[in-house]
């Protein structure tokens, strides 16, 4: 499972909880504040050995003071110091699966005591994860997390998709399916939900549910060039990788996708990654077809398109190299 959250925006998270700490005026409040400042600097270093060390110190605090300072996520950078600390090449050795069962322990104190919902969804992700197959790979105690995530916010459509690949991947194809329809009854206009689902049915082998689901999300996004786009390269992979189709049905899927390629092309007319699908959707019919007058003219046509997308492609990558004029 990827990772949530880059160290660029933990580091913000850092900094933001360091200025909640600030004006502490009693002894444990500056001790406090001084240990969490401290172990933040070492974690920002990546310096997690001495950084859990650090927060070690603060979560021993008494909780009445971490609470009135605000000092819960350092619960969440402490398990996420040991996490990192983590090695799934040396899984056996007792110090390093000690470091991913102390990451555990402390995601779970963060998701029970920290008032901050963002900083409670944050530790439940990484909770996830910590059971994921290139950690403590233990699918069973990532169900319940994740169920308890949609009960915090149901509207994520991104839980029902790491639910639905835990079914997926136990060969329960049904929930799996079923999550997807509950993220996109949660989410009926974000096209990530119809991708997710198309790439899904993709790896069942279920084309024309493939086709249903990006067409449902064109409908959503009728003036969007890459939605259209989408759904012709997938047509061209079935019509050109899909060997047990017959002639006839490898036309009809090219030709659906010409039709969605100029769709986009209509769209977006410069668009250069439209052009180059096209170019190969009119190769793979020069396959198909048995006139050979025909297949020279759609040779022809697709060599004209491949040259003029390569030639957009430069324009575009010349323009993003170049200089910005200086503002007057």
């Amino acid at each position: 499972m990827r990772k949530f959250l880059s160290q660029s925006v933990l580091f913000a998270a850092i900094a933001a909880l360091s200025v909640a700490t600030a004006g502490c005026g009693y002894y444990n409040g500056l001790k406090a504040k001084r240990e969490f400042r401290d172990a933040n600097g070492l974690y920002q270093s990546s310096d997690y050995k001495a950084a859990a060390a650090k927060y070690e110190e603060v979560v021993a605090l008494p909780e009445d003071v971490l609470h009135q300072f605000h000092l819960e996520p350092a619960y969440f950078f402490l398990a996420n110091s040991y996490d990192n600390l983590f090695r799934g090449a040396k899984k056996g050795d007792a110090t390093n699966d000690a470091y991913m069962t102390k990451a555990v322990d402390n995601y779970k104190k963060d998701a029970e005591v920290d008032p901050d919902p963002k900083m409670k969804k944050l530790s439940l992700q990484y909770l996830v994860a910590a059971y994921g197959p290139d950690k403590l790979n233990d699918p069973s105690q990532q169900e319940p997390i994740l169920q308890q995530m949609i009960q915090v916010d149901p509207t994520d459509p991104a839980n029902y998709f790491y639910l639905a690949n835990i079914y997926e991947q136990n060969g329960d194809y049904d929930n799996a399916e079923a999550q997807f329809m509950k993220a996109k009854e949660m989410k009926p206009n974000d096209p990530v939900v119809y991708t997710t689902l198309a790439a899904f049915y993709d790896r069942q082998g279920e084309f024309d549910k493939v086709i249903n689901a990006l067409n449902e999300r064109a409908q959503h996004e009728p003036n969007n060039p890459e939605a259209h786009h989408v759904i012709a390269t997938y047509y061209w992979n079935e019509a050109y990788k899909n060997f047990k189709l017959k002639d006839a049905d490898k036309m009809k899927y090219i030709q659906a996708g010409l039709a969605e390629v100029d769709k986009a092309l209509e769209l977006k007319p410069d668009y250069f990654e439209a052009l180059t699908y096209k170019n190969l959707l009119l190769r793979s019919e020069a396959l198909v077809e048995k006139d050979p007058a025909k297949q020279q003219q759609l040779i022809k046509q697709a060599d004209q398109l491949r040259d003029k997308a390569q030639e957009l492609q430069k324009q575009k990558q010349a323009a993003a190299a170049a200089p910005a004029a200086p503002k007057r």
